[in-house]
């Protein structure tokens, strides 16, 4: 079958054998002959070319309605499959790209990985996972020379690519930031000049860093126009608000960030989030913080890191396996 005429011959054959007995059997050798068309890159106007000469063959007398019908859908065919390879050349490009992603993802994972505390007085659970293959989030934890231990929670206003490209850059800068204690108010206005400096200002990053000094237990911290986080206090077991205003990053190279203290009691929780996690849906509405600070009660038995897991499981599932935005939530309980 490598000349149209042997083709053609083949296909009257086939076609004949069919009109006659119509069975399974013919079905079948037209079956094995389609596979091999395909192999040798035949085209749908192709096989119409044939199927019509072999028709005219068989059939000389055939109408003229008949033979216009199937010039007409010869005519059909040659558009299809000019479209149907446009459409093939289109679909490698998206899978290459796609691969490109996939290759881009893990190494922003990795670039953006960070090690999880270990420490016998406060316990640590963190999760995020990214509405696409790019993550617009970033969390990161430093432990300092003073045993202190530094939280950053950010989030780029965006997602795909270009918000990954800016985490990574927030995420190199943190690591350049020297081992002694630093200050939360310090440490965003560092990151402030080096937004400003670096990023495109149509993109906004929001930045909340909190110092955790393990020693006395007591939780600095300052915000870059990032979502506030919560405050359990387990003696009261009520959540608050973590208030803490403060200009988003890049903005102003000269802004300067107010920084806040809490003392943390035993049992207490610092829960720390992205607008990812608020901005969950039920339907087509927004869920209220209520209802996460509620499902973080109902979980607060469990270990930190199950915690965030369970909630982050729970709000995937009110979404339908959804996500509308990079979800990420840090949980740090004092032991009791």
């Amino acid at each position: 079958m490598s000349t149209l005429k042997l083709d053609l011959q083949t296909y009257k054959d086939l076609m004949k054998q069919y009109i006659e007995t119509q069975n399974e059997q013919a079905l079948y050798n037209a079956e094995q002959f389609s596979k091999h068309s395909i192999q040798q890159n035949i085209s749908p106007d192709e096989i119409i070319n044939v199927h019509f000469q072999a028709l005219m063959e068989l059939y000389p007398d055939v109408p003229d309605d008949i033979r216009n019908s199937m010039n007409f859908l010869l005519e059909t065919m040659i558009s299809y499959g000019l479209a149907y390879q446009e459409y093939q050349a289109l679909r490698e490009k998206q899978l290459e790209l796609q691969s490109e992603l996939s290759v881009a993802a893990k190494m922003q994972q990795t670039l953006l990985s960070t090690v999880k505390p270990e420490y016998n007085q406060l316990d640590v659970g963190a999760t995020s996972h990214p509405a696409k293959q790019m993550n617009g989030d970033y969390y990161h934890f430093v432990e300092d020379q003073e045993g202190s231990l530094g939280i950053a929670i950010a989030d780029v206003i965006g997602k795909g690519v270009p918000a990954a490209l800016c985490m990574s850059m927030i995420k190199y800068s943190m690591d350049s930031f020297p081992e002694k204690r630093m200050e939360p108010s310090i440490v965003l206005e560092g990151m402030n000049r080096v937004v400003e400096r670096n990023v495109d200002p149509s993109m906004f990053i929001t930045m909340f860093y909190g110092l955790y000094d393990t020693k006395d237990n007591r939780f600095f911290y300052s915000s870059a126009g990032h979502e506030p986080g919560f405050y359990y206090s387990a003696k009261e077991d009520t959540f608050k608000d973590i208030e803490a205003e403060g200009l988003v990053l890049g903005v102003d190279r000269d802004t300067s960030y107010k920084q806040f203290e809490q003392q943390v009691d035993p049992g207490d929780m610092i829960v720390l989030l992205t607008d990812g996690v608020t901005e969950c849906r039920s339907g087509d509405d927004f869920i209220e913080r209520e209802e996460i600070a509620e499902v973080i009660r109902h979980y607060k038995h469990l270990p930190a890191q199950e915690i965030t897991d369970q909630v982050y499981s729970h709000f995937e599932r009110l979404q339908d396996f959804q996500l509308r935005d990079d979800f990420t939530l840090v949980i740090l309980r004092r032991e009791v």
